[in-house]
């Protein structure tokens, strides 16, 4: 098995029992190796990094490491004054040095630790749980605000630039197949009728960017609740995963991603729309979290943008799935050909209830 033969080119002690496909993921395949001594047992996580989605695997790497390096020595300086114990994967480096292997069909292949004795949920469990969301969200922003975003490499250009979406749209607007598309159900028209009474506003955090209001900062990318690590024995959060994303950005499209992931019951495949509802309740835990280490390093004018950034992150995620349906569904994967028009639905009523909760959910922001 290939996995196993590029397993044992990391420096791993021991030799390798097995390597099981873990099935994790929806972007790199995920593999679970083990390795034994005659006294230990090891398990790491092996990863064939998706080339069709990262173009230069070798700057996820450098990104990953460097992050890594800068939060581990945060962690430790922190360790005697924190309630827990917290951690991140560390980047196992291969036997000749590198972050990386390279196989003989030009995949790149990676390994970090596993995170053991705890587990993650694909949704919300309670309030508790989104409390502690917030919080390891919080916490991993404030040890990397530090960090010199320029030694960062951003790895998928254009990512949560939501006019650049718009773009993309029109484009695929223009086409007869999208014409087609567009008109081929009373949806799709609404779908486009949705966007089009929003895109002087889809801006909103770029131009504050462009005005220098807001700064650029090292971000995870993708911090939905999945990848919030929960400790098995204290039921408090101890990491967030999945640092394929880590690059220069916005930290609004972090919180805004959190909460937009959370804060949604029904979750993003749902067909009954009738079931799709921001929850305030859960929002309100997420922020409370949040902000017990973001006060330290938000400014005034990131606080003033925050329900921007929610609002925001719900409608340019719709914006992409509508996108892609009119486009002929070639970048997410789909089961049958309406379900990126429907996943759009869902993001799109999710914005409507933003919108609707508008006071609320500036209230509870204010008051934190």
């Amino acid at each position: 098995m290939k996995a196993a033969m590029i397993a044992q080119k990391f420096d791993v002690a021991g030799r390798v029992v097995t390597v099981q496909y873990t099935g994790a993921g929806n972007v790199n395949d995920t593999y679970l190796a083990i390795f034994r001594t005659t006294f230990s047992e090891e398990r790491i996580i092996l990863q064939r990094i998706n080339r069709n989605v990262f173009a230069r695997p070798e700057y996820i790497m450098e990104n990953m490491r460097l992050l890594t390096e800068h939060v581990h020595r945060r962690i430790e300086e922190e360790a005697l004054q924190s309630d827990r114990i917290w951690q991140l994967p560390r980047v196992i480096p291969a036997k000749d040095g590198k972050d990386y292997v390279v196989d003989a069909d030009g995949d790149f292949w990676r390994a970090i630790t596993l995170i053991a004795s705890a587990h993650s949920y694909e949704r919300v469990q309670s309030v508790e749980h989104a409390h502690e969301a917030g919080f390891v969200l919080g916490h991993f922003q404030r040890l990397i605000s530090d960090m010199d975003d320029s030694l960062l490499h951003d790895t998928l250009e254009g990512f949560h630039i939501t006019p650049r979406y718009l773009k993309q749209l029109d484009k695929a607007l223009e086409t007869s197949d999208g014409q087609t598309r567009l008109h081929a159900s009373l949806e799709a028209e609404r779908c486009n009728k949705f966007i089009d009474a929003r895109r002087e506003w889809c801006s909103v955090l770029e131009d504050a960017k462009e005005r220098g209001e807001l700064q650029l900062r090292p971000i995870h990318g993708d911090p939905k609740i999945s990848n919030i690590m929960i400790d098995d024995a204290t039921g408090k959060g101890t990491c967030i995963i999945d640092l394929d994303t880590v690059k220069p950005g916005l930290i609004h499209y972090d919180i805004g991603d959190c909460l937009r992931s959370c804060c949604n019951p029904a979750g993003e495949e749902t067909l009954d729309l009738n079931q799709v509802v921001f929850d305030t309740d859960l929002c309100e835990a997420i922020v409370k979290g949040y902000m017990i280490n973001a006060r330290s390093f938000l400014s005034d004018a990131d606080r003033k943008y925050l329900y921007d950034g929610i609002r925001l992150i719900a409608f340019e995620l719709g914006l992409r799935f509508f996108a892609d349906y009119i486009a002929g569904n070639v970048y997410f994967n789909t089961r049958y050909d309406e379900q990126n028009l429907n996943r759009a639905r869902v993001q799109f009523k999710l914005t409507d209830s933003i919108e609707a909760r508008e006071k609320h959910i500036r209230a509870a922001l204010e008051k934190l």
